[in-house]
């Protein structure tokens, strides 16, 4: 199913690219409905795709070899998931991307996104700016984990003011680097 023609007007996707370049990437996209639990990409599985998030909630995770998960990232759609040069290695994925809410994806292959980089350099500014958008935020978070745990707290509700209320608390203290217990007592101090 192609990305309805609402989407391709959607700033909070494709930022000031005029109609002609949205449409023009958003044709190149194919959309699906996934339910919760659903996988866009599988930690050390084949991913050469790219990923737009249209609804739902999802989050990038990285496992160990005992089934342990650390929250890296939270997605809230509609929004560009972590772009693939950023987020796979030798062509397999370095995380796991999982719906964590019913939701619904579009994806296009990599080698097709550089395609249209090169034909368009609005195109290409755009994906430029998704990846720089994308180095802050993962250095953003590299720097809250130097912080005491409260100020991390503090800087996560900064930057993801409504998380708190879309994701699990055990997500949420992975991604800061404490245990769900030490979350727990930082977000109810009186007890």
């Amino acid at each position: 199913m192609q990305i309805a023609s609402s989407f391709e007007r959607d700033r909070r996707i494709f930022g000031d690219l005029t109609a002609a370049d949205a449409r023009a990437l958003a044709g190149a996209f194919e959309a699906k409905r996934l339910p919760k639990t659903a996988f866009l990409a599988r930690q050390g599985e084949p991913d050469a795709m790219e990923y737009i998030l249209l609804s739902g909630k999802a989050v990038s995770l990285i496992g160990d070899a005992d089934g342990r998960e650390v929250c890296v990232g939270f997605f809230v759609g509609p929004c560009v998931i972590t772009p693939n040069l950023a987020r796979a290695a030798d062509g397999k994925s370095l995380v796991s991307l999982r719906l964590e809410s019913d939701g619904q994806a579009a994806s296009v292959s990599a080698a097709a996104l550089l395609e249209l980089m090169r034909g368009s350099s609005a195109i290409e500014e755009w994906a430029n700016a998704v990846l720089r958008a994308e180095l802050e935020r993962k250095t953003s978070r590299e720097w809250s984990l130097a912080l005491k745990a409260k100020e991390r707290l503090e800087w996560f509700r900064s930057h993801y003011p409504d998380h708190e209320t879309l994701f699990t608390h055990s997500q949420i203290s992975s991604f800061l680097g404490m245990t769900p217990v030490t979350l727990s007592r930082l977000r109810n101090p009186s007890r």
